[in-house]
């Protein structure tokens, strides 16, 4: 009895490892190549990540980016995000809840979704929440009276690797490898770890889904 249980916990992980390391990566670059799936400007990813909640433990946090900047192996990503209404807060960080996430993934073509400048999201009066909605942002972006979704849109999408350190910072954030995204269907983000050139951080987090 032991050896048939021994035998089936050993086909269980042999055909797992198989599903992981084999099927799962062609089904990846099956989908990759085709007109929906394909990494492209405007593509939206779809990515589930362990984090922390604020306490000790580790819950799944929901993502969804836009692809705003491709440079060489440079893929930039934008969260998408709600702006809140009023006082209430819709989200707190970057992820999004599991429900808007499952309901994006279907719908996300016919959701309007808004650019907004870096400057009107973060540039203006002190005190305001910069991820709240308010007259000067309806005013500017009329599409937001439709759906409060938006991104952070990046104004210049040729621009080149800026040669200050605080400017090269901020030109980092959230900037990914296209070669670990096409091959591996992974977010691999490009850091500067104390160093003048950037590197690849050792965190990988898994996409789900590439829509376009």
């Amino acid at each position: 009895m032991k050896k048939i249980l021994l035998v089936v916990i050993v086909a269980v992980i042999a055909l797992y490892a198989f599903k992981r390391m084999v099927v799962e990566p062609y089904l990846w670059k099956k989908a990759i190549n085709t007109p929906e799936h394909q990494l492209q400007m405007g593509s939206f990813i779809f990515s589930q990540q362990r984090g922390h909640n604020g306490s000790q433990s580790m819950e799944n946090q929901y993502f969804i980016f836009k692809v705003t900047e491709i440079q060489g192996d440079f893929v930039r990503l934008a969260v998408i995000r709600k702006l809140s209404a009023g006082d209430q807060i819709v989200q707190g960080d970057f992820s999004t809840t599991k429900k808007a996430y499952g309901e994006l993934k279907g719908n996300i073509k016919s959701v309007v979704i808004t650019g907004i400048s870096r400057n009107d999201l973060y540039g203006r009066r002190t005190g305001r929440d910069p991820h709240q909605i308010d007259e000067y942002l309806l005013q500017k972006y009329p599409a937001l009276k439709t759906s409060r979704y938006y991104f952070e849109d990046v104004p210049d999408k040729t621009r080149p690797v800026p040669q200050d350190p605080m400017d090269r910072m901020e030109y980092f954030s959230l900037v990914y490898s296209k070669k670990a995204i096409i091959e591996h269907g992974r977010l691999v983000a490009w850091i500067l770890n104390n160093r003048p050139e950037p590197e690849l951080s050792n965190r990988v987090e898994t996409i789900d889904l590439i829509l376009n």
